[in-house]
């Protein structure tokens, strides 16, 4: 009798047992069955249904049914994980670069780095890529690195954005997003413009510093790691829509931590004319080297003539030669005569005294950007707060004392002068 009540239990657990295992395997099943859907619908909806539809219309989500859900949900997830992973930059192969640019069809500018053609994505964004110059050699690799670590890892609306690079053994290249005025030099220099260069109002002269002066702000105090540019000029300030401004070529950038107040670098940076003193000296260089190039772009915007313009007549009242325009700007500031200069900037403006009130900041705010010494040079946040009329401007020193002064033919520099601004010679030297 105990042996069939032994027997009895032991069938009574295999029956359970069974049912047990033979539930968890239907469930099992189940939930397979319900995630392969799942991935098959999300699959479904990436490869059919624009991401602009925000998730179908309102009849292909009746006919999914309350029970499915879910599977929205993680639909608009994966729309939501992609579009982060869009952010990054992306890399392209060399034939997908000859598809954009149908062949390297359109070229749009070149230098000493590569040259730059228009393209278009699949999707119809138009994008500009910059194929690095091969025979650099070592030389477009350090750019390659320096603009993808740099830019790759920044958002800005003043910035210009990256949208992808190349690195294969026969091409290098980066791809933008692509900026349909042009660069600022277009606007700034071009005697006789293109009707599609059309001349800029100083108000929109002032938008354009503002707006270059916040990317570069930035750059040196919003960044997780301080960027110092190098290379602020106006062929590298590109303008869109509406000719917002956006600063583009990092090239020569490098990440610093914000700990270190002094980096060392190694070879010349920057181009001649906009480099900063101490950037041709063999001693540490801060972010305010950048500072220093920003001012001189705005005195080229200021006057719409390169800094130096060999051979050019002298100013107002015999004072000085204009050769050097920044200097000639500094001559007229302390001699309390800066009328020639906002004429200059506001010619032809519709602004009125508006546009020369922004003028007279703008001049202000330059000399400060140009001192000799770093350290007297302000920071671009305020140099954006002093644009926008937000701080005080006191009266700028003089940032050329160091210089000896214009004989008094008032035409060129002295002998000793030669050799007494051989430290301010990148701000002498023509582009």
């Amino acid at each position: 009798m105990a042996i069939a009540n032994g027997s009895l239990a032991l069938a009574l657990i295999g029956v359970i047992t069974t049912g047990i295992v033979a539930v968890v395997t239907i469930v099992a099943i189940y939930k397979c069955a319900r995630i392969a859907i799942k991935m098959w619908y999300s699959s479904s909806r990436d490869h059919h249904t624009p991401i602009a539809n925000g998730g179908g219309s309102s009849s292909s989500r009746g006919g999914i049914g309350g029970a499915d859900a879910d599977v929205v949900e993680m639909g608009s997830m994966s729309h939501f994980i992609e579009g982060l992973q869009n952010e990054r930059p992306l890399r392209f192969s060399a034939r997908q670069l000859r598809a954009f640019t149908k062949s390297y069809a359109h070229k749009v500018g070149s230098g000493g780095f590569g040259v730059v053609y228009r393209g278009v994505f699949p999707s119809g964004a138009p994008v500009a890529v910059k194929v690095l110059n091969s025979t650099l050699g070592k030389r477009a690799e350090e750019q390659f690195m320096a603009e993808v670590g740099t830019i790759g890892r920044t958002y800005h609306i003043n910035l210009v954005r990256l949208y992808g690079f190349c690195f294969d053994a026969d091409v290098k290249a980066l791809v933008y997003e692509y900026m349909e005025k042009g660069s600022l030099d277009r606007y700034l220099f071009d005697s006789s413009p293109s009707p599609a260069a059309e001349r800029i109002g100083f108000e929109k002269l002032h938008e354009i510093a503002v707006g270059t002066a916040k990317a570069v702000r930035y750059l040196h105090e919003e960044c997780a790691q301080r960027i110092i540019h190098y290379d602020i000029k106006p062929e590298n300030v590109l303008l869109g829509a509406g000719m917002a401004p956006k600063v583009s070529d990092f090239g020569l950038a490098k990440l610093c931590d914000r700990e270190d107040t002094h980096l060392t670098i190694t070879g010349a940076r920057g181009t001649p004319g906009y480099a900063a003193p101490e950037l041709w000296m063999p001693l540490p260089v801060t972010h305010k080297c950048d500072v220093y190039s920003y001012g001189m772009l705005l005195f080229e915007m200021l006057g719409r003539r390169r800094n130096l313009e060999l051979g050019a007549g002298a100013g107002a009242h015999g004072h000085g030669s204009q050769e050097w325009y920044p200097r000639w700007v500094w001559h007229r500031f302390e001699a309390g005569e800066t009328e020639a200069v906002l004429a200059r900037a506001t010619a032809a403006a519709a602004g009125g005294g508006r546009e020369r009130e922004k003028a007279e900041r703008v001049c202000m705010v330059a000399l400060w950007c140009v001192q000799y010494r770093p350290e007297d040079r302000p920071s671009m946040g305020n140099v954006v707060r002093m644009l926008e009329g937000e701080d005080h401007i006191a009266a700028p020193r003089n940032p050329f004392a160091h210089l000896a002064p214009y004989s008094a033919a008032g035409s060129s520099p002295t002998t000793t002068t030669a050799t007494t601004e051989s430290d301010g010679s990148s701000a002498r030297t023509g582009r």
